[in-house]
């Protein structure tokens, strides 16, 4: 399901537009992104968790060249699934 598709499923399960299923994705989008840059946890009941991932620096290698290269520190999202989620898969 790409964007389009979940805008439309929105607007049809809640009985609103498609313009206010979209303002509603990006929103929620908006909202997640901005907790996670705060390094903040969204956590919704049933579906699941986002967070962020602290990596720490570390030494790789350059797959062309086989050499070893220095990989910076970075952050990264995470989502782990909820036991409705898991539950409903299942």
């Amino acid at each position: 399901m790409n964007k389009t598709e979940m805008i439309e499923h929105i607007a049809k399960q809640a009985d609103i537009s498609k313009a206010a299923a979209q303002r509603a994705l990006e929103a929620f989008v908006g909202g997640v992104r901005t907790t996670l840059k705060k390094n903040g946890t969204v956590s919704l009941l049933g579906f699941g968790s986002f967070s962020v991932v602290k990596r720490k620096a570390r030494t790789g290698l350059n797959p062309k060249t086989k050499e070893p290269m220095k990989i910076k520190a970075s952050k990264s999202p995470k989502f782990k699934p909820g036991k409705g989620l898991k539950d409903a898969l299942n």
